[in-house]
Order: C-alpha cells, then sequence, then structure tokens
C-alpha cells in the first residue's frame, strides 16, 4: 500500500540524520548489551525491518532533471536522496546481497556540481513488477521541485549496468560574450580542426595532463544575444574519460566561468543482453 504524503523540501530529505537498526537495552543478569527490533509498523523507516528477500525480478529506468538547489548536491547525496525517497514511497526495493545490504539503485554519470539537467538517468530493482506509471504516481509525492521525474520504462534485468552504458553526453552551456559571432565561430572551427589539444588539470592530488580533444565530439554556436553567448557540445562520458564542459570553454577562449551549464542528453550504447 502506498503512503500518502506532501513533498518534502530538498534538504529535509538530505540531512534527515542516520536512522538507528536497533536499540541497546541491559539484561537485568548480565548487564550485555542486547539489540532489540521494534515491530515494523511501527518504523518510520523500513529499510531493515522489512527488507524484501529474493532476487529483482523488475529493473525500472527512470529520467529525471535537476534545477535550482538540486544542481549543488553531491554524487553521494543524490544517491541518498533517492534511497530515503524510495522508501518513503513505499516501494518494493531489491536489496544487495551480504551484511551491509542496501537498495540497488544506480545513477548513469555523475554531474558536476552547479549543473542543472533534464537528461538524468537512474536504474531501481524491485521484487515484484509494478507498472511504470504507478510508479511515477508513488515516486512524484515524494520530490521536492528542484527535481522532477519525467519518464519510467522497465528494462531487462539481465541488461548490462547503466553506468557501462553510457557513451556521450550534451550539454547548453551559457557564457558571457567575450568576443564577436564570426570570432566564437572562429574559435570553434579551430578546435574541431585540431589534431590534439593537450591540457592540464589541477586536482587534489596534484596536476593532470591529457589531450582534451579526443573528449570532444561535437562542438557549435547555438545562439548569440548581445551579452550572452551559447554554445552545444557532445562529449565523451564513458568509464575511459570524460569530458567536461567548462573546459571546453576555457579551450574556446572564455575566461569566465560559465552562467549556466545544462546537461541535455546522455546517449548510450545499444545494449547487448547477458546470457543467463
Amino acid at each position: 500500500m502506498l503512503r500518502p504524503a506532501t513533498h518534502p523540501s530538498l534538504f529535509s530529505l538530505l540531512n534527515k540524520g542516520r536512522e538507528k537498526n536497533a536499540y541497546p537495552i541491559l539484561t537485568p543478569i548480565l548487564l550485555t548489551p542486547i539489540l532489540f527490533a521494534p515491530p515494523a509498523f511501527l518504523c518510520y523507516d523500513s529499510r531493515t525491518y522489512m527488507r524484501q528477500p529474493g532476487e529483482a525480478a523488475q529493473r525500472i529506468r527512470v529520467r529525471f532533471g535537476r534545477k535550482g538547489e538540486a544542481a549543488f548536491i553531491s554524487h553521494l547525496d543524490l544517491m541518498r536522496f533517492w534511497e530515503r525517497a524510495l522508501r518513503r514511497a513505499g516501494l518494493p526495493l531489491a536489496y544487495s546481497q551480504g551484511f551491509t545490504a542496501h537498495p540497488r539503485i544506480s545513477i548513469a554519470a555523475p554531474l558536476p556540481l552547479g549543473t542543472t539537467s533534464e537528461a538524468e538517468l537512474v536504474d531501481i530493482y524491485m521484487t515484484r513488477w509494478i507498472a511504470p506509471h504507478s510508479f511515477l504516481q508513488a515516486i512524484r509525492l515524494q520530490l521536492p521541485a528542484s527535481i522532477f521525474v519525467t519518464e519510467a520504462t522497465a528494462v531487462p534485468t539481465n541488461a548490462p549496468s547503466l553506468q557501462s552504458q553510457v557513451r556521450l553526453a550534451e550539454y547548453r552551456v551559457s557564457a558571457s560574450i567575450m568576443v564577436d559571432k564570426t570570432e566564437t565561430q572562429g574559435a570553434i572551427e579551430r578546435l574541431i580542426g585540431a589534431t590534439t589539444l593537450m591540457w592540464q588539470h589541477t586536482r587534489d592530488t596534484g596536476v593532470r595532463s591529457y589531450d582534451l580533444r579526443p573528449l570532444v565530439k561535437e562542438l557549435w554556436l547555438e545562439n548569440s544575444a548581445e551579452d550572452t553567448v551559447v554554445i552545444g557540445m557532445v562529449l565523451r562520458c564513458d568509464p575511459e574519460g570524460s569530458g567536461r564542459p567548462d573546459q571546453v570553454m576555457s579551450a574556446l577562449g572564455f575566461t569566465h566561468s560559465p552562467r549556466e551549464v545544462h546537461r541535455v542528453k546522455l546517449i548510450l550504447e545499444a545494449p547487448r543482453l547477458a546470457r543467463k
């Protein structure tokens, strides 16, 4: 039975304290801590006491977007958010095996902080079949306005992992105009025509040097106004390397950070089903 609920705020879900799985009490004889689990129907958090056994019976792929405050939460916090929202919705989540079992949820590709999106993907495994439209109705009640779902489809449970299928990501980047439209178009053509583009990226572990050019698949001038230029780009996004929109803008000669970076699409490789 699905729980009725009002729309929670994003940070009320993220900042919720870690729930206790059990309560310690003392025996009058040995004064030894014992773990006493309360009845499942008294538990708001059903992660431990109502955990679903068995293998996943269904895998649902959800397309969702992030805007406003949700653009500034980390990938780890986003995983925690989905776990809590799904449990609040009362959906039959499948759990991993092992002592520290956790819901089987996988997000396609991390999104850089400050980036909005309309094309994020997450795979959610469940222990029984549920119609995608029923899934959408249940989960939408638990989402804040800054995270929205647009589509849910069933995919084969034995398909390759979602992360392994991601190949490209399309972005739309808005920035303060530095030069006229003709010079911007020329910078784009020079970058596309280059065979190599050595780049340095500073991390906590030090400076990393690499060739930026193979990470840029497509690049075009989408729009140009009086004080703003919009550039579209398709960048690699796979286990071997991922392009960053801000670095591409720097390579084009933009010295200021982009006004807005928006992910428009994730492009997946056609899946080849694993044999059982």
